[in-house]
């Protein structure tokens, strides 16, 4: 009796189960069935994120606007308060050094030190005081030759 049992577990091990192709259309159709029940809700899950990706980039656009918007006003801000800043100092330094402040603020570079410059060149210029002749100057009187300071 051994010896049946040893042949009938070893046809069993080796016989596998036969289906035919209605059984199998039938098991593929089941799996199938399942599967598309589980993402039944995809299409419409799929044109929600959509929408809302689409309302994100306007929304992002929207923002990118403001925000290229609010970085143009602050550069000009920048830009005015520097200004103000500079007509500021000049016109302490000017009024300090006693030099013109209106020539003062159309050079470039340091103020103090441009302002040292005027009021050097501006006191060695030789002055010349106006002859008064009953109310007029006399013509000959006045020296048209000024040496320049520049």
């Amino acid at each position: 009796m051994p010896e049946n049992t040893e042949q009938v577990e070893s046809t069993q091990a080796t016989a596998e189960k036969t289906f035919t192709q209605s059984e199998m259309d039938a098991i593929i159709g089941e799996r199938l069935g399942r599967l598309k029940a589980k993402y039944a809700d995809y299409d419409e899950l799929a044109q929600k994120a959509k929408a809302y990706d689409e309302a994100e980039e306007a929304s992002k656009s929207e923002l990118q606007k403001a925000v290229e918007e609010r970085d143009r006003y602050k550069a000009e801000l920048d830009k005015l308060q520097a200004e103000r800043e500079r007509t500021e100092l000049v016109a302490r330094v000017a009024a300090e050094k006693g030099v013109d402040a209106a020539l003062l603020s159309r050079m470039s570079g340091d103020v103090s030190e441009n302002a040292d410059f005027l009021k050097a060149q501006m006191d060695s210029r030789p002055k010349y005081e106006p002859v008064h002749d009953g109310g007029e100057a006399k013509a000959s009187s006045v020296k048209t030759e000024i040496p320049t300071i520049f």
